[in-house]
């Protein structure tokens, strides 16, 4: 196996851009999530609510929000690549009764990958169930956010399904 480094450096250990220039263009593809863990009482409140609090509809909104990240990566991660992204699905559930889980899937046609922002439409999305239950707690926390798999690259990558939570 060649032995990684790190992409961002350049000959003179800079941060520098990567050029993907020469890269083959493909179907890349990532999924990411990110887990909201809910007090007790704030869980039970929100589905009592059908997921609704004063601000509106939370889970719609945060799909709404992980979208629009996603498509602004770049705009956040300094050396992201500006992508016109071609599908961006978002997918929330409320699992266990004081979790709930957040799911983004990102697919392009390009020479770089989505991972990044698969991971930002997962978090900004979490970020935003936060921000609409805060009211009812300020103990909400958001975990684990973490790349699920990727295709379309060189490397493929999935975590396997032992790894993932229920």
């Amino acid at each position: 196996m060649a032995r990684r480094r790190l992409t961002h450096l350049s000959s003179k250990r800079q941060p520098t851009m990567v050029d993907v220039g020469g890269k083959e263009v493909t179907h890349r593809v990532a999924v990411a999530e990110a887990r909201v863990r809910l007090p007790r009482e704030v869980a039970r409140a929100l589905r009592a609510a059908g997921h609704r609090t004063r601000k509106g509809p939370v889970f719609d909104t945060a799909i709404v929000a992980g979208v629009q990240a996603a498509k602004r990566t770049h705009e956040l991660i300094p050396f992201c690549h500006p992508l016109g992204l071609e599908n961006c699905q978002l997918q929330i559930e409320h699992r266990r009764a004081e979790e709930i889980v957040v799911r983004c899937e990102v697919s392009v046609h390009h020479r770089t990958g989505v991972e990044m922002e698969a991971l930002t439409g997962a978090a900004v999305a979490a970020l935003t169930i936060y921000d609409m239950c805060k009211a009812l707690s300020h103990d909400i926390e958001i975990g684990s956010v973490r790349l699920l798999a990727k295709s379309g690259g060189r490397r493929r990558f999935n975590r396997s399904a032992a790894k993932r939570r229920p």
